[in-house]
């Protein structure tokens, strides 16, 4: 009996011996990995993104946020970070807690820092935009909802507007978010849960409301008016005008200026406003005609529709279409959402003087016919968007008192009324002044009307007369 006992103790004095040392080797591990923690490959590769002066930057940036933390430079907290970045509320929490890669111990770290920066700053557009959609989802649950939504926009018009120095009321708030929220589409299905946004939905969306995007990717430099996304243009009209008869408010500028570059957003001047100069159309023309800037168009009709159009190019006498792909349509209500050129045609902009107030000549079986203030169904009066001839995306008549809007491929845009038939209620021009460029602006146009009109003349040099006027 004494002999069998004997070597079950020997044999747990040798295991005991053996746990006894492996756990010796752990813990040598442990304090190894401690003073020597392994590389993080997606701080390595983050890494890379960046030029050893921009690495440079980003550390003293860190030290200087870890000290205000008061953490002896080891990381920042949550508060310190959304202070400097100019984020509050939901987004800034949510920013913070994707920076830190969801640990919710309130520390920011070097490694986290460059790692954020990498894919939200450096990364592919589709990494930046699978990290916008994943910031959206302020409550974490993966399911990106309209409340989510709602929330980010609120949050957001409240950072702009106060940076502008002038605070939209809250109803103004709740108006302009609910014409954002009606761009979006929710198709994901969730049993239990309403609809939400898809990845794909996401996406689209962007495409629509530009201003968003550009805003929500731009979140980590420091905030002031000139951060990309924040600009709202400085809207300029006489001091006797009672600004409630306005269509174009201080967030409609900034949706349309979502697709504009930063130069375009300085100052925006009424050029004509219907209630103050009347339906005319020579009037419209009169006062768009002085310079070469740019003009946002904007129309609502009786519906209570309000949409438009931004023509890159002066509105001036040509043939037919012209335009470049800056020019696009646009809607504020009860959608807010703008549609840019898709390359499939260059019919963008539809001038107000298609061979009609002066003369034209239109060649048929060989015969010349001549018109003075011409009008047909065949060249329509008056100035258009897109599409085609008598089907443009938007066409506004020289009498000003009607017009049409039909989807159109130019711009891939829909009807952007109730209906395809445009009653005009208010119709309103505004100038982009681009800052820097220098605009010729003359109070007397020199030279006879077909030196004005080249495209004319040239008809005329085809039938041996174009030297009859001088």
């Amino acid at each position: 009996m004494g002999n069998k006992v004997g070597p079950m103790k020997n044999k747990k004095k040798i295991w005991e011996g053996k746990t006894k040392r492996n756990e010796q080797t752990r813990k040598k591990g442990r304090m190894g990995n401690s003073q020597s923690p392994p590389p993080n490959p997606h701080f390595n590769s983050a890494s890379r993104a960046f030029t050893p002066k921009e690495l440079e930057d980003l550390k003293s940036l860190f030290n200087s946020l870890a000290a205000q933390s008061q953490t002896n430079c080891q990381y920042v907290s949550s508060s310190v970070f959304q202070v400097y970045f100019g984020l509050k509320g939901p987004l800034g929490e949510r920013m913070f807690d994707l920076a830190t890669q969801g640990r919710k111990d309130d520390k920011l770290t070097f490694e986290d820092l460059v790692i954020t920066k990498g894919t939200y700053v450096k990364g592919t557009n589709d990494e930046i935009e699978e990290f916008i959609y994943r910031l959206l989802d302020v409550t974490d649950d993966e399911i990106l909802t309209r409340s989510d939504l709602d929330s980010v926009l609120v949050n957001m018009f409240n950072h702009i507007f106060q940076l502008k120095g002038s605070q939209p009321e809250s109803s103004s708030h709740c108006y302009m978010v609910e014409t954002f929220l009606n761009a979006a589409t929710f198709s994901k299905d969730h049993e239990g849960h309403d609809k939400s946004m898809s990845f794909e939905d996401f996406k689209s969306w962007c495409t629509l409301v530009p201003s968003v995007k550009k805003f929500l990717s731009n979140l980590l430099v420091p905030p002031d008016p000139g951060r990309p996304g924040s600009k709202v243009p400085k809207l300029q009209y006489s001091e006797n005008i009672d600004s409630s008869i306005l269509l174009l408010r201080d967030e409609y500028a900034w949706h349309i200026g979502g697709a504009l570059s930063h130069e375009e957003l300085e100052e925006w001047k009424l050029l004509y406003h219907s209630s103050l100069n009347g339906l005319s159309f020579n009037t419209f023309l009169g006062n768009i005609s002085n310079g070469d800037e740019p003009t946002v168009l904007i129309i609502k009709d009786r519906e209570g529709y309000i949409f438009g159009g931004f023509a890159s190019q002066p509105w001036e006498r040509h043939g037919d279409f012209y335009g470049d792909m800056k020019t696009f349509l646009f809607q504020l209500y009860p959608k807010a959402s703008i549609f840019r050129p898709t390359g499939a045609n260059s019919n963008l902009q539809w001038p107000p003087y298609a061979y009609g107030s002066v003369a034209v000549y239109v060649a048929n079986n060989m015969h010349l016919q001549c018109a003075v203030n011409f009008s047909s169904e065949t060249i329509p009066n008056g100035i258009g968007f897109g599409g085609r001839i008598n089907h443009f995306g938007m066409f506004l008549s020289a009498s000003f008192d009607q017009g049409h809007t039909f989807s159109c491929t130019t711009f891939n845009s829909p009807c952007l009324s109730r209906t395809t038939k445009i009653c005009p209620e208010v119709i309103e021009c505004w100038g982009v002044v681009r800052k820097g460029l220098e605009q010729e602006t003359t109070d007397v146009v020199k030279g006879t009307v077909l030196e004005r009109f080249k495209e004319d003349r040239h008809m005329l040099n085809l039938v041996g007369i174009a030297n009859a006027s001088e």
